[in-house]
């Protein structure tokens, strides 16, 4: 560390602080260069690259300038990289093993990287980069696919660029930096896995210490249960890669639409999925519930024109939806928990959605989210009464009444 630059002890005391305080990484990242610049660097654009664990994207970017403020931007998974990444500086950095890179853009010969180019037609005068790795430094750097870490580029517009007291400052900090971004990007990839691979509200219950075995609430919701028809045979008649993308297909309608309503998805069961709706009252569950229902029938309805028209499978759905007092939490063993729901209602859910070919509607829901959506706006039809398995009465059975002549 440069004895002499007094200000390296109070921005590492102030990336410690950030470190165990925040958890959110883009906010961290403007208050870092809005102080850089108070301390009296240069400093005209940062930018970071990172790996992201997310099934959508592959990495994410935070870009800030002096003028323009913090953006930030996200890299779809690709099968070949992109251009713009094979041909940048920090590509070059990994690629050569590189500690550190800097391009003196006031020199007027030929910019190697296209980038560099566009920075100093902005005026741009100094380019200075580096990685930090949050990995054992014996793996191998593949530069088509990061390792976990961060690549951190600065530029400059002063007509000096950075100093070597600039970069001092810069090299003193960058462990704490590092640790800071790494205990921000370990929050953020816990949350988004655990959205990923419980749903939205188990996974945020989880993160915040819901992990005891056995600990559950007892919640009044509405439970659905969403199957596709036909998709055993499928199964035997279409290779395995087709099937997988009819399922993605099919349960990324489905996913979408229920969430967009406030559900939650609870868990993937083969060619089905279970499905919650609590959202403060049984009748927003149910009005909820119901408004998804019907979207959804028109949406897989469309979605089975285009397939049909490209010679795709183009299967049907059932959905069942019940309602009642549940168990949300944790079941299983010690070392293996599943965030889920049990009870009778969630049973006599799945005895429901056995009925569709019976009362031949693809959408049935009970009496008991019938009474609670009286007021959502949907023609309810009764389907009569059925006597369910292990159930002492019969139940009502209902469908949602649609003017358009749609598959069933």
């Amino acid at each position: 560390m440069d004895q002499t630059d007094s200000r390296a002890p109070a921005l590492i005391s102030w990336l410690t602080e950030q470190g165990l305080r925040s958890h959110e990484r883009e906010g961290f990242l403007q208050a870092f260069c809005e102080q850089m610049v108070a301390l009296g660097m240069p400093l005209w654009r940062f930018h970071l690259a990172q790996r992201a664990f997310h099934p959508q994207f592959g990495g994410i970017g935070f870009s800030w300038t002096r003028t323009g403020g913090m953006s930030q931007e996200r890299y779809e998974h690709r099968q070949a990289p992109r251009d713009a990444w094979l041909q940048s500086p920090l590509f070059h950095l990994l690629a050569e093993d590189l500690e550190e890179f800097r391009s003196d853009l006031n020199d007027q010969h030929v910019i190697r990287f296209p980038m560099l180019g566009d920075l100093r037609a902005q005026g741009v005068t100094d380019y200075f980069a580096f990685g930090l790795r949050f990995s054992d430094e014996k793996v191998p750097l593949d530069p088509s696919r990061p390792s976990e870490g961060v690549l951190i580029s600065l530029s400059s517009d002063h007509p000096d660029g950075f100093s070597e007291r600039d970069l001092s400052l810069l090299r003193s900090i960058a462990p704490h930096l590092g640790l800071a971004l790494k205990s921000m990007s370990n929050q953020q990839m816990a949350k988004d896995l655990l959205q990923v691979y419980l749903g939205r509200d188990a996974g945020r219950r989880v993160l915040s210490g819901e992990i005891q075995r056995g600990s559950s609430d007892r919640i009044n919701a509405v439970i659905c249960l969403f199957d596709l028809k036909g998709f055993t045979s499928l199964a035997e008649q279409v290779p395995g890669p087709e099937v997988i993308d009819m399922l993605n297909d099919y349960f990324g309608i489905a996913v979408t639409v229920i969430q967009s309503h406030g559900g939650n998805i609870l868990k993937f069961m083969g060619d089905g999925m279970l499905t919650m709706f609590n959202l403060g009252s049984l009748s927003k569950d149910a009005k909820a519930a119901l408004d998804a229902a019907s979207e959804l029938r028109q949406k897989i309805r469309l979605r089975n024109i285009e397939r049909a028209e490209a010679g795709l499978p183009a299967p049907g759905f059932t959905l069942a939806l019940h309602a009642g007092d549940i168990l949300y939490g944790n079941i299983g063993s010690e070392n293996r928990l599943d965030f889920t729901v049990i009870g009778p209602i969630v049973n006599q859910t799945a005895r429901i959605s056995g009925l569709h070919h019976s009362v031949g509607q693809s959408v049935i829901l009970s009496q008991e989210v019938q009474r609670a959506g009286a007021e959502a706006g949907h023609d309810l039809v009764s389907l009569g009464r059925y006597m369910l398995r292990s159930v002492a009465e019969p139940i009502e059975l209902f469908t949602i009444y649609e003017t358009l002549n749609q598959p069933r």
